[in-house]
């Protein structure tokens, strides 16, 4: 009896609440059918979510993602829709939702799982918390993508680079994930050069203050100018040409950066032209017989020359 009672001051309650226009409730869906959904609001009459305001997702199906009983937050759309019913819409207040779920998740720079689902000029399209988002040709790899057709139906990690609420801007970032993925697999790879390790490089690049030395191991290291040789030299090109292929030394690995050397190297490789005479002849390598035979031999065998 008591029971009963409740329900009739709560039906007497809900006869006389005043509902507003785009005001968001809880609602507990009460019934699904092909034409939408039906939600029990606490209102003396039931609310109808048609299906177009259920979601905008392509693949969502009322009848398979949602079940009688799930509660779920609704806005008012109409008061009235022609029928006694009060006009809702899902899909408005999932937004509301969403964007304040993609908000914190730009502004912590998480990354996101998303599924890409269509081609569109100049890009792809995917969908975030519900929320349509873009993803550029120019964000979805290290390199520029010309056919991006490819990418569609690939589930992919991406970072939010743009969340534009008020005028529904959502742009991510799969190049973001990429470069931050690669940047940690060069410091994992950095962080274990040892000094003192002798590698086979080529000349990439150079500089007034020194060379940039491509090693075999994908990594790039300085060999500053004053480290390329002996001699005081004004600019690398003195001594290396580029694509040249040198043998270097680590010297240090701080910071990130490897710095080298080729002139501590233990065995220093000279280049031909270092071993010619003036007069372009030869250098020997060694003493010959005819050297045997001058007026400096006997000198030379007393000091064990």
């Amino acid at each position: 009896m008591s029971e009963t009672m409740k329900d009739f001051e709560n039906e007497l309650s809900n006869s006389f609440r005043v509902l507003k226009i785009g005001e968001v409730l809880d609602g507990m869906i009460v019934d699904i059918d092909d034409d939408g959904v039906t939600c029990d609001i606490g209102y003396y009459t039931q609310g109808i979510v048609p299906n177009d305001a259920i979601s905008d997702d392509p693949d969502f199906s009322p009848l398979r993602d949602l079940k009688i009983g799930d509660n779920t937050k609704v806005i008012v759309v109409e008061l009235d829709d022609g029928k006694g019913n009060v006009l809702l819409s899902m899909k408005e207040a999932r937004e509301l939702e969403a964007w304040e779920k993609i908000e914190q998740i730009f502004e912590k720079q998480e990354t996101v799982s998303v599924h890409i689902k269509a081609q569109v000029p100049s890009g792809v399209i995917t969908y975030l918390e519900g929320i349509k988002a873009f993803i550029p040709s120019s964000q979805l790899s290290m390199e520029y993508v010309e056919d991006t057709a490819s990418y569609v139906g690939k589930t992919l990690n991406a970072r939010v680079i743009t969340a534009d609420s008020k005028n529904k801007k959502l742009v991510l970032s799969v190049k973001q994930v990429l470069r931050e993925k690669e940047e940690a697999g060069r410091k994992n790879r950095i962080s274990a050069v040892v000094p003192g390790t002798i590698f086979e490089g080529k000349v990439d690049r150079m500089e007034s203050y020194g060379a940039f030395i491509l090693l075999e191991n994908g990594l790039t290291g300085l060999l500053h100018i004053s480290q390329i040789c002996e001699k005081r030299i004004s600019k690398p090109s003195e001594v290396l040409k580029m694509g040249q292929e040198v043998k270097v030394k680590v010297l240090k690995v701080e910071d990130g950066k490897i710095s080298l050397t080729m002139k501590e190297l233990d065995t220093p490789s000279y280049d031909k032209e270092d071993t010619l005479f003036a007069d372009g002849t030869e250098e020997p390598s060694s003493y010959s017989e005819e050297m045997t035979n001058t007026p400096f031999a006997a000198l030379f065998s007393k000091m064990g020359l």
